[in-house]
């Protein structure tokens, strides 16, 4: 763990002010720690272990942490929180400090309820962020937008793109937690006119979704592998082939995958069959934090365009 090490006593001012990654590990760019990620959540750094690891190694990166913390903000509390993921199962510790309630960060000037003391996802996925500088680009040049943000989550994509100007936002999501947690994120950022909230299975509710429709542009973002509600390897064709019915003429779509063993090749050959007559844009680069050594392991996010 000797980089993660490193990456933490050379840590420097200015802090991080918006939530953003510090350490990527998974990125496979330091050999020994592919398990680990630091990620700050202003006031708190969450730590985080993809395999069990040992009360001593915990304990020197606590000291490490707290060592350039008291270097770096002299006097100020250390809050950091550490999680393991392995098996399936995710046991999360407050280590030191404490964590706000609410606990809000903010990205690029927009703000988000985040809670990292429970679940595996912390509210905001931060290798996302590319995506949504995208989604607020695209609706402030093209105001006026109606967007579909289907696998909602939390609405991260709705808020961005409502504050850049679009005129009407469906988001769609079967977990009612999740998007009761996107409806606070619209009125903490003073854009709740213009969002919907449907918490909906996508598959039995294609009529409902086709009617608020044509859509200018439509956000795939699903989980990779979730029982009972959504497995990639065979539903995201289901998705796919809606698309040119669901698209406005010249409307984008922005589809998403987090599945390591899938590649960008799982996304481009069933849209050239299910539906081809959208075209194939770009593919964005993931945030500079969030590098690997193998992209096609990374976060794909691939733009197409109607005719």
């Amino acid at each position: 763990m000797n980089a993660l090490l490193h990456t933490i006593a050379t840590l420097a001012p200015p802090l991080p002010t918006d939530a953003t990654r510090v350490f990527h590990g998974r990125g496979g760019l330091h050999p020994g720690c592919a398990h680990w990620a630091l990620d700050c959540y202003p006031p708190v750094w969450v730590l985080t272990s993809f395999q069990p690891v040992s009360e001593e190694e915990l304990a020197t990166i606590g000291t490490a942490l707290a060592d350039r913390w008291t270097q770096l903000a002299p006097g100020q509390p250390l809050h950091w929180v550490f999680q393991c993921r392995h098996a399936g199962r995710a046991e999360t510790r407050l280590m030191a400090g404490s964590v706000p309630e609410p606990h809000t960060v903010s990205e690029d000037g927009t703000r988000y309820l985040v809670h990292v003391l429970r679940g595996q996802n912390h509210g905001l996925f931060l290798d996302m962020a590319e995506g949504r500088r995208w989604v607020r680009a695209l609706a402030a040049r093209q105001p006026r937008l109606k967007v579909l943000n289907l696998f909602a989550y939390t609405c991260a994509f709705s808020v961005v793109a409502l504050q850049a100007g679009a005129r009407q936002v469906v988001n769609v999501d079967m977990a009612h937690g999740a998007l009761a947690i996107g409806q606070q994120n619209h009125r903490l950022n003073g854009v709740a006119t213009g969002a919907s909230f449907l918490p909906h299975d996508i598959f039995s509710s294609w009529g409902k979704i086709h009617r608020s429709g044509p859509y200018d542009l439509v956000i795939v973002d699903p989980p990779s592998h979730q029982k009972g509600s959504f497995v990639a390897g065979k539903d995201y064709a289901r998705v796919m082939r809606r698309l040119p019915d669901l698209l406005a003429p010249g409307g984008h779509a922005l589809l998403c995958l987090n599945a390591p063993e899938l590649g960008t090749d799982f996304l481009t050959e069933p849209m050239q069959t299910l539906a081809p007559g959208l075209t194939l844009v770009e593919r964005l680069a993931n945030p500079p934090a969030f590098v690997d050594v193998a992209p096609e392991r990374a976060l794909k996010v691939l733009v197409y365009r109607a005719p």
